[in-house]
């Protein structure tokens, strides 16, 4: 017999539609409730709620209290594998946190829901399932935390957002899932090659994140300087440039000992230092601003806050996103 413990954070999966209003928010039903005659009898199923939170409301802090809770109920009981269900809207954040703070190999999955229980095509139950199902799998050890929605299997790293209210909304650009689940079946067809880990203890540093536009000056630059963050994450232009009146700022900001890590806003590629006009990748490279290696930028914010509780080195910083 398999034991996978359910770990209930909130969001749109444990939620009903107010028929009347068509208002949805939190309801009294459990999301398990239905599943449990759904499973096959080779599994023991443990669940508990941790948080009731809608997931725009989800901290860091709470991440790092979900990160500790895994690993002092895995540290208590043989658990074969865990399941999160979480609120969509902040989902990948929360699993890329828990892919670089968690140190085990055994399967994490988090999983939501894009409709609540009561409405029409409701996908909570069967992403539940699903989850459940990966979790149980031996195929999905040593994978880091997956994503699991809509029979598809992603990478915490890789996955995101894409449609506001589309079933199928979440993806990872360029790379793709990297398995699926059918009716009866697991399957993997990638795998991760690299796994980065940090076993912090706090996760309390300020780090912002903007994005870049036409037109931009360095204002916007100059007010997170002033506002006292650890780190600056910037969404840039194609492969890693910005216009040239940012540069000023961007340097001010270096001078302060305030890390910048650079993204693309756009959803595919990664950034390069290869335009050297001015605000290009070259120059900004140059001026000590970090590249990260195809992280959006949210991922990219927190892997700062994360990298910034082990070191403040700007030579480490670098390396740990190459």
């Amino acid at each position: 017999m398999k034991r996978i413990l359910v770990i209930h954070t909130g969001g749109t999966i444990s939620m009903k539609e107010n028929k009347e209003t068509g208002e949805v928010n939190t309801s009294s039903k459990h999301p398990l409730d239905e599943i449990s005659t759904m499973l096959k009898g080779n599994t023991v199923i443990e669940d508990e709620i941790l948080f009731y939170l809608p997931s725009p409301h989800i901290r860091p802090d709470h991440m790092l209290k979900l990160g500790r809770s895994i690993h002092e109920k895995m540290s208590k009981k043989n658990y074969d594998g865990i399941v999160i269900t979480h609120g969509t809207d902040t989902l990948e954040e929360t699993a890329y946190f828990l892919d670089l703070f968690l140190q085990t190999r055994k399967p994490v999955v988090v999983t939501g829901a894009m409709r609540s229980s009561n409405e029409i095509g409701s996908d909570g139950l069967y992403n539940l399932l699903s989850a459940i199902r990966v979790a149980n799998c031996d195929e999905a050890q040593d994978k880091g935390v997956l994503v699991v929605m809509n029979d598809e299997i992603h990478t915490a790293k890789n996955v995101t957002k894409t449609s506001t209210s589309n079933v199928a909304t979440f993806q990872s650009p360029q790379y793709g899932p990297i398995g699926i689940t059918t009716k009866t079946e697991v399957f993997f067809h990638h795998k991760m090659t690299r796994r980065d880990s940090y076993p912090i203890q706090n996760i309390g540093k300020q780090v912002a994140l903007i994005k870049a536009y036409a037109g931009m000056d360095g204002t916007l630059v100059d007010a997170v300087r002033e506002s006292d963050v650890d780190g600056l994450v910037i969404e840039a232009l194609g492969q890693g440039n910005l216009p040239p009146e940012t540069v000023d700022a961007l340097e001010r900001t270096l001078n302060d000992g305030i890390p910048i890590v650079l993204v693309s806003r756009c959803y595919q590629g990664i950034v390069q230092d290869t335009y050297g006009y001015p605000g290009g990748g070259r120059q900004l490279k140059e001026m000590g601003i970090i590249f990260a290696n195809g992280l959006t930028g949210p991922k990219a914010r927190i892997k700062l806050m994360v990298a910034l509780e082990m070191t403040t080195n700007m030579t480490e910083l670098e390396h740990m996103f190459s």
